[in-house]
């Protein structure tokens, strides 16, 4: 049985040479050199600058009649005839319908008989009073008797009258529902005709009440200028896409509140010279609230939400260092934010390079190459 020295006297050969390759290993592997600083990031920014904003609201909206009136009869008759074409202009004023008006006539002529007679009487009592020749309760009776025959031939006139049906207002009158050889009524339920005033037209929209506050708020403490007095502008746009040619104008006054639904209706007026806007077309309006002079638009690349949905921005400031900026945003335009607060005038934005770089970091600045050119910058919010 081999003794232990002789054992170890055989294993020194090999750690000899497993230490010689070691130390050859290390020679020809050196370890790494000590890195250096990390190099700076290179991040695209966008120089923001304050520039006049125009701002609309799109709302959805239906046309309504200036003015509407719905023709009846006020005597009761036939029809003999129509004296109007259906889906023409009509005026105030002019026959539409002709009732037959001979009982009319005769009761007109048999008030006239009545009056004839009884003013008559009081006349010749009237000079027969002054003799004394006829009591004084015998004038004031033939008197009596004069003024109701006068106020029955008045009435007579007046219903003569009302056999030839007429518009009530200027417009465009609809189909007529009833023909010649119908019966009408007075204060009956059917109309026999509508007549509506087209030009000018309404329209009525609807927003939520908490927006018109905030325009309101906005022309009160002189963020907006304002188009008139007490008014703003409205363009329209037409349910095929295009452009209404004509502006009109909201008067803010011209508000109601639903109880319901909290949403405010707002009334414009449009000029509708050639007929193109019906009732009940279905519209979108833009409302020109005003003008803010000095907005800032950034493009929707630079801005990013935290988890709770807090917008923010990282900028670059004067010593090239990244800061990070909690901003507001109030609507969309085209490509870009609206900012109401955090970001100014002169701010370097980042939009390129957003993933590389974190706050306080030192970056190097180059343009922006992935934003486009700015939307035109009238504001539109849905």
């Amino acid at each position: 049985m081999p003794s232990p020295f002789s054992t170890r006297t055989a294993l020194l050969p090999l750690l000899v040479m497993a230490a010689l390759v070691s130390a050859c290993g290390t020679q020809d592997n050196p370890p790494a050199a000590q890195s250096g600083p990390p190099p700076v990031a290179e991040v695209g920014v966008v120089t923001l600058a304050a520039e006049p904003f125009e701002l609309t609201t799109d709302l959805p909206g239906r046309t309504a009649a200036y003015r509407v009136a719905e023709v009846r009869p006020q005597v009761d008759g036939i029809i003999k005839r129509r004296l109007f074409t259906e889906g023409s202009e009509v005026k105030a004023g002019e026959p539409l319908y002709q009732i037959d008006d001979s009982v009319y006539q005769s009761a007109l002529n048999s008030a006239k008989a009545a009056h004839l007679s009884s003013s008559s009487l009081s006349d010749r009592y009237e000079q027969l009073i002054q003799d004394q020749a006829v009591s004084r309760q015998a004038y004031d009776e033939a008197r009596a008797t004069s003024l109701q025959t006068q106020a029955a031939l008045e009435r007579a006139q007046i219903d003569l009258r009302y056999t030839q049906v007429r518009a009530p207002i200027d417009g465009q009158i609809g189909r007529s529902a009833i023909s010649e050889g119908a019966l009408v009524t007075d204060g009956q339920a059917e109309a026999m005709a509508t007549i509506q005033q087209l030009d000018p037209i309404y329209v009525d929209v609807t927003q939520p009440a908490r927006d018109l506050l905030a325009l309101r708020r906005d022309l009160e403490e002189g963020r907006l200028q304002k188009v008139g007095d007490n008014a703003a502008q409205v363009t329209l746009q037409l349910e095929d896409g295009s452009a209404y040619p004509h502006q009109g104008k909201l008067e803010f006054s011209e508000v109601s509140v639903d109880a319901g639904t909290g949403s405010v209706t707002l009334r414009a007026v449009f000029p509708n010279p050639d007929k193109m806007l019906l009732p009940g077309m279905f519209v979108h309006a833009q409302l020109v609230a005003g003008t803010r002079s000095e907005a800032i638009l950034a493009p929707q690349q630079g801005i990013t939400r935290t988890p709770r949905g807090q917008a923010t921005a990282l900028v670059v400031n004067a010593d090239n260092i990244v800061e990070l900026r909690e901003v507001r945003t109030e609507r969309t335009v085209g490509n870009r934010w609206l900012i109401s607060a955090g970001l100014n005038d002169g701010d370097r934005l980042i939009t390129e390079g957003l993933q590389f770089v974190q706050p306080g970091a030192e970056v190097t600045v180059v343009p922006a190459g992935n934003v486009a050119a700015p939307a035109p910058t009238a504001g539109q919010e849905g």
